[in-house]
C-alpha cells in the first residue's frame, strides 16, 4: 500500500459501510411490529423478509467472492455499496410483501462480500500481530449501528414511518461508497487470483469448521434479538419508547466487545473464541428468566451483545486457515453468520408458534451456542491432531 495512506480513515471509511449493513440487518428485526401490518401480513410471516435478507447474504457473498477474485478490492467495495444502497432504497419504497421480500433479497446480496473485502483491505493496512484489531475497527461500524442507528431506525419507524428507516441506510451506504472511493489506496489483484484458486479453500476442512462455529453458534444470538421488541412490549410490559433502549444496550454490549476481545484473540485466537461461546450460551440462558424484570433483562441484553464479537475473531481465523484463497472464506464468514440469521429467527419462530411463549427464544438461542461450542471443540481437536485432518494451521 502507498506511504501517503492513512489507515484510521481508510477504516473509518469501512466502517460507514458497516454501519450501514448493520442498521438495516438488525433495526429489520426491530421494526417487524410496525411494517408486518402496512405489508397486510402478521408477525411470524413478516419474519421471512428478514429471512429473505439473510438468504441473499448466503447467495450473494460466495457468487460475488469467487466472480470478484480478479477486481481490485477498492472496485469492489464501492460497487458492493451502491448496490446495497440501492436495494434499500427500493425496500422503503415497496408497495407489497412480495416486492418487501425481493428487494431485501437484493440488499442483503452484497453484505457478506463487502465484509469479506472490507476485512481483507483493514489487515492489508496494519502489522500482522494487530490484524483483529483492525478487522474489529471495520465491525465496530455495525456494532455503533445498533447503539444510534437501530434505534434511529425503531424511532424513526415510530415517528414518521418505518420506510424512513430504510432509506437513512440508502444514505449512509451512498457515503461509503463516496468515501472509499476517495480515501482507499489503489491495489493492483495478485495475478495468480481466479475463481478456481478461490474455490480451493473449500477443500479445507478447517474452512468448513470455522463456519460452521458461526453458522451455528451465532443463531442464538438472533433467535432472541428477532423477536426482542416483541418481547419487550408483551412479556416485560414496556412502553414503546423503552424498545430502543434496551436495543441500545445490546448494541454497547457488541461495541465493547470489539474493542476488548479482539485484543485477547490476536494473542490466543482459538481458545478466545471458545470462551465467546460459554459466555453467549449462559447469557441466553439466562434471557427466560429475566424476562420479566426491565433492569435484568437489559443487563442480560448487554452480556448477550458482548458475545458478537464472535464474528470478528472467527474473520481472522479464516484468514489464517485459508491458505492464499482469502476472498470467498472471507466472504464467507458472513453467509455463515446469515445463515444463522435465519436459523435463529425460524426455530425461535417454531417454540413460539409450538406454544413456549416469546421467552423460549432463550433456550434455543443457548442450544444454538452450546452446539457453536461442539464445532469449536471439534475443530479444535482436529487441528492439534486429535482427529485426523489436514496439517496444522497457524490459526490456532
Amino acid at each position: 500500500m502507498p506511504g501517503t495512506v492513512r489507515p484510521f480513515w481508510v477504516i473509518l471509511a469501512l466502517a460507514i459501510g458497516a454501519f450501514a449493513i448493520g442498521t438495516t440487518e438488525f433495526a429489520t428485526m426491530s421494526l417487524l411490529p410496525y411494517f408486518a401490518p402496512d405489508l397486510g401480513v402478521d408477525e411470524p410471516a413478516a419474519g421471512h423478509v428478514i429471512s429473505a435478507y439473510a438468504l441473499g447474504v448466503v447467495v450473494g457473498a460466495p457468487l460475488i467472492a469467487v466472480l470478484g477474485a480478479r477486481v481490485p478490492r477498492r472496485t469492489m467495495i464501492v460497487a458492493l455499496m451502491a448496490v446495497f444502497a440501492l436495494g434499500n432504497g427500493l425496500s422503503g419504497l415497496a408497495g407489497s410483501y412480495t416486492a418487501m421480500l425481493v428487494f431485501r433479497f437484493l440488499s442483503g446480496m452484497p453484505h457478506g462480500a463487502f465484509f469479506g473485502f472490507a476485512a481483507m483491505v483493514a489487515a492489508s493496512l496494519v502489522p500482522p500481530h494487530r490484524r483483529t484489531q483492525a478487522v474489529g475497527q471495520v465491525f465496530l461500524g455495525l456494532t455503533t449501528a445498533t447503539i444510534i442507528g437501530v434505534p434511529m431506525a425503531s424511532w424513526l419507524g415510530q415517528a414518521v414511518g418505518w420506510r424512513w428507516s430504510f432509506l437513512l441506510v440508502a444514505a449512509a451506504a451512498l457515503a461509503c461508497a463516496v468515501l472509499v472511493a476517495l480515501l482507499a489506496p489503489r491495489d493492483v489483484p495478485d495475478r495468480r487470483a481466479s475463481p478456481r484458486r478461490e474455490l480451493s479453500a473449500l477443500a479445507r476442512p478447517q474452512v468448513w469448521l470455522t463456519l460452521g462455529i458461526g453458522a451455528i453458534g451465532f443463531g442464538g444470538l438472533f433467535a432472541i434479538y428477532t423477536y426482542l421488541a416483541s418481547t419487550l412490549l408483551e412479556v416485560t410490559g414496556v412502553s414503546d419508547a423503552v424498545v430502543p433502549l434496551v436495543l441500545a444496550a445490546f448494541g454497547v454490549g457488541m461495541t465493547i466487545g470489539n474493542i476488548v476481545v479482539p485484543r485477547f484473540a490476536d494473542r490466543a485466537l482459538m481458545p478466545t473464541a471458545g470462551v465467546v461461546l460459554v459466555w453467549t450460551a449462559l447469557a441466553l440462558a439466562v434471557f427466560p428468566l429475566v424476562a420479566g424484570n426491565i433492569w435484568l433483562l437489559t443487563l442480560d441484553v448487554f452480556c448477550i451483545g458482548l458475545g458478537g464479537s464472535l464474528g470478528t475473531v472467527l474473520q481472522t481465523r479464516l484468514m489464517d486457515v485459508s491458505g492464499a484463497a482469502q476472498a470467498l472464506p472471507a466472504a464467507l464468514n458472513h453467509s455463515a453468520f446469515n445463515f444463522a440469521n435465519a436459523l435463529g429467527p425460524w426455530l425461535g419462530g417454531l417454540a413460539i408458534a409450538a406454544g413456549y411463549g416469546l421467552t423460549s427464544t432463550g433456550w434455543v438461542g443457548a442450544l444454538l451456542a452450546l452446539g457453536g461450542l461442539a464445532m469449536w471443540l471439534f475443530s479444535l481437536l482436529v487441528e492439534r491432531g486429535a482427529m485426523p485432518a489436514q496439517a496444522p494451521s497457524r490459526g490456532a
